[in-house]
């Protein structure tokens, strides 16, 4: 398990029952790595301010974790961690590697909202 202070999907079923249950997720799929850490400490900076949005990470390398390393939309990715933004249940964005604040921020807003 991440060590993280975001919620956790520990396997596939867990993945699946989080979109059937919300609107708006964004989802880590990674490590506790140099690349990933920044996009986790900026989800935990924007959970409370994006109320409408459910963020979780989810560990890249246990098995259940490629229902994110096996979508389509992330396929030829090379870098970690992969963020999928989820609306209704379908990915709406994904990216790979290192994203900064600005990014994040941008791809939250439009997709799900302004704060």
């Amino acid at each position: 398990m991440l060590q993280t202070n975001l919620k956790h999907i520990e396997s596939a079923s867990d993945h699946q029952k989080i979109l059937e249950e919300n609107e708006n997720v964004m989802i880590c799929c990674g490590r506790m790595g140099p690349m990933c850490l920044p996009v986790y400490d900026i989800m935990e900076e924007f959970e409370p301010l994006y109320s409408h949005v459910k963020f979780y990470d989810m560990d890249f390398d246990i098995p259940d974790a490629r229902v994110i390393r096996n979508a389509p939309e992330c396929r030829g990715f090379m870098g970690l961690p992969f963020t999928v933004y989820y609306k209704n249940g379908k990915i709406v964005k994904a990216t790979s590697s290192i994203q900064n604040e600005q990014q994040v921020r941008a791809i939250l807003d439009s997709e799900f909202g302004n704060i």
